[in-house]
């Protein structure tokens, strides 16, 4: 048993520098792509280190020279004291100038890379998140996402500006200064090397420390932000039910566990820095020791001795900063570790390689130019398109517990179909499989004939719209929030606000179409919001409409606007609607009744009252609360 668990231990061990090398392996792609840069940063360590290294040589040499002693290079014995002196100044001048110079040049380059390579994860990772299935937000708090995209994207671009770069750095400059070292004293050489090894064996283990420190602390600031935002999208909840005190008392809860593992990377950091400081003033007092007796045998100069003590402090300075690197490596460690979790999520809901598949290509045989031609003039949608076939469909959010249960029927083209059903019946769940947020646990949905899954996602998109109850709004303008980024003129902006109604309230806003809205809309009422949204869903043409109880926020005198111009947008269209309010579905063609995800009535209004069901007992119910 004693003998296991330190096998135990060294595996763990073994396995971390692996996966470590392994992360860091995934960040080259990154590098390459800004070669050029990383190449001219490594390139300029090679004058930086050599003028550094050489400068307690010249110094010493300068001792050596007012001394006479015979340790004075050949070019500098037979002149005179003043002109040597002038050449070591010079040449000392050159060295300082050469490094200082490139130095700040260097440093630049490093920190322009690191911003690079940082802009570029943060780009793909967004990108990635974005096309991740709503099931990955459904079990994933938002503010760790935000702090995924954010400090730990910044921590993960310094493991190359800061730290790789910078270790290689400090490793080529210990390198040039032992080398130097033992061309000049071999025994004094011998002597820092040896007191080099325990410090290193120190380092490591603080250094393991503190990236299980770090990697909580990130896990805790996760933690933080996700409370942080709760608590502001929250804020009418929270003010409502007094829960200020509450919340603060939790925040803070989180806040003193994050400071806690914060006050422990500051400890591990610390520990290594004051070793190193110790460490640092043992190797001058070593060398001067050691120096000292043998500068009494007669087999140093003074001189040498001093350039020796200038190298012991030298030595030291790149392992400090070697350290410091090396805290960062870990950190970035830790952040690519977390960032690459994100990166590594598969993303389940992909278009086929084969989805290049038109509805209309489908239907009619349309070639690609036909479809955008139709697209640019906005014709209007063809009766004959617009069918919509569940067959056999279950769904699962998680497990086998399923909230759609072999869902078998057809929508025909044009038709009306409402939803109706207790809460849990599976009503918003049928639109999210319709629109591809989830897939079918098994099953297939069908779109006049095609496959959903046969169908490029932005096709499917296309051809359907969706209004919510809650319409969401970007920060930017009226238009940018009718068109979200897609190529429509300012002509059929106006037309599709026409058309639903919502021309003259536009038109009352400061700036009309160009008046600025703030993040999620919060300068215009809900009821605006709402409105917005049916010209949003008008201006694209959709074949199939669905509302899931989209003018529940309206007023009466507003709803009747939306609703005459619903009825407009509805002609020749397929439509589901989904609506708890069972007065403001009687003139659809089917109304579908729904229990626990299981299809259990179908039929006109006045059919499904005649039969005395679940729909008859509802609107009874409605009708009594009325």
């Amino acid at each position: 048993m004693s003998t296991y668990l330190p096998l135990k231990k060294s595996y763990r061990q073994h396995r971390r520098r692996e996966n470590d090398w392994r992360l860091f392996l995934r960040l080259v792609p990154y590098a390459r792509r800004s070669s050029r840069l990383l190449a001219l940063s490594m390139l300029l360590l090679v004058p930086i280190a050599l003028a550094n290294a050489v400068q307690p040589l010249l110094i010493g040499q300068a001792i050596s020279l007012i001394r006479q002693e015979p340790s004075v290079y050949e070019f500098l014995k037979n002149r005179p004291l003043l002109q040597g002196l002038n050449i070591l100044e010079g040449l000392l001048l050159v060295a300082i100038t050469i490094r200082l110079s490139l130095t700040g040049f260097q440093g630049y380059f490093v920190q322009k890379l690191g911003q690079q390579i940082t802009a570029e994860i943060r780009d793909d990772l967004f990108h990635h998140v974005t096309s991740l299935s709503v099931r990955f937000f459904d079990r994933t708090p938002i503010g760790k996402l935000i702090t995924r995209l954010t400090s730990d994207v910044e921590a993960l671009g310094d493991v190359f500006s800061t730290g790789a770069v910078g270790i290689v750095s400090d490793l080529f400059s210990m390198l040039v200064v032992i080398s130097l070292m033992f061309s000049l004293q071999w025994e004094l050489a011998c002597l820092l090397l040896v007191m080099l090894l325990p410090v290193s064996l120190i380092i490591i283990y603080f250094q393991q420390q503190y990236r299980q420190s770090n990697y909580k602390a990130r896990e805790e600031l996760s933690m933080l932000n996700s409370q942080l935002q709760e608590n502001i999208v929250g804020i009418n909840v929270v003010q409502l039910f007094r829960r200020e005190r509450f919340n603060a008392e939790l925040f803070r809860t989180t806040n003193q566990r994050y400071k806690q593992q914060i006050d422990r990377t500051i400890f591990y950091d610390s520990a290594v820095s004051a070793i190193l400081e110790w460490i640092g003033l043992v190797a001058v007092a070593g060398v001067l020791v050691v120096g000292a007796w043998l500068l009494l045998g007669k087999s140093m100069t003074f001189g040498v001795l001093s350039a020796f003590v200038l190298y012991a402090q030298q030595l030291f300075e790149p392992l400090r900063n070697f350290a410091e690197k090396f805290t960062v490596i870990q950190a970035g460690f830790t952040a690519i570790e977390r960032v690459i979790n994100i990166l590594d999520e598969p993303i389940e809901i992909r278009d086929r390689h084969n989805s290049r598949i038109s509805i209309y290509d489908a239907k009619f045989g349309y070639i690609d130019e036909v479809v955008a031609n139709l697209e640019s003039e906005a014709a209007k949608p063809q009766t004959e398109l617009g069918e919509i076939r569940f067959e056999h469909v279950w769904f699962a959010y998680k497990d086998d517990d399923y909230v759609i249960k072999d869902l078998d029927f057809t929508i025909h083209p044009g038709e009306k179909i409402a939803l109706v059903g207790p809460t849990g019946a599976g009503k918003s769940s049928i639109i999210r499989l319709l629109c591809r947020l989830y897939e079918p646990t098994q099953g297939r949905i069908l779109v006049d004939g095609v496959d959903i899954r046969d169908l490029p996602q932005a096709e499917l998109r296309r051809y359907l719209a969706v209004i919510l109850q809650e319409g969401f709004l970007f920060a930017g303008d009226v238009k940018s929030n009718i068109t979200l980024g897609d190529n429509y003129s300012f002509d059929q902006i106006q037309q599709a606000a026409h058309r639903t109604n919502i021309d003259q309230f536009i038109q009352q806003l400061p700036q009309g179409y160009d008046t600025q809205l703030r993040e999620r809309g919060t300068n215009i009422s809900s009821g605006q919001k709402q409105l917005l949204a049916f010209a949003r869903a008008a201006i694209r043409n959709p074949q199939v409409l669905v509302l899931d109880e989209a003018t529940a926020s309206l007023d009466v005198g507003t709803e009747a606007l939306v609703q005459e111009a619903l009825n407009q947008l509805l002609v020749g269209r397929t439509a589901i609607i989904i609506a708890h309010r069972l007065s403001t579905i009687r003139n659809v063609n089917r109304i579908f009744v729904l229990k626990r995800g299981e299809l259990i009535e179908q039929g006109s209004h006045e059919e499904l009252l005649r039969k005395g069901g679940m729909y008859a007992t509802l609107h009874n119910l409605q009708m009594l609360g009325t």
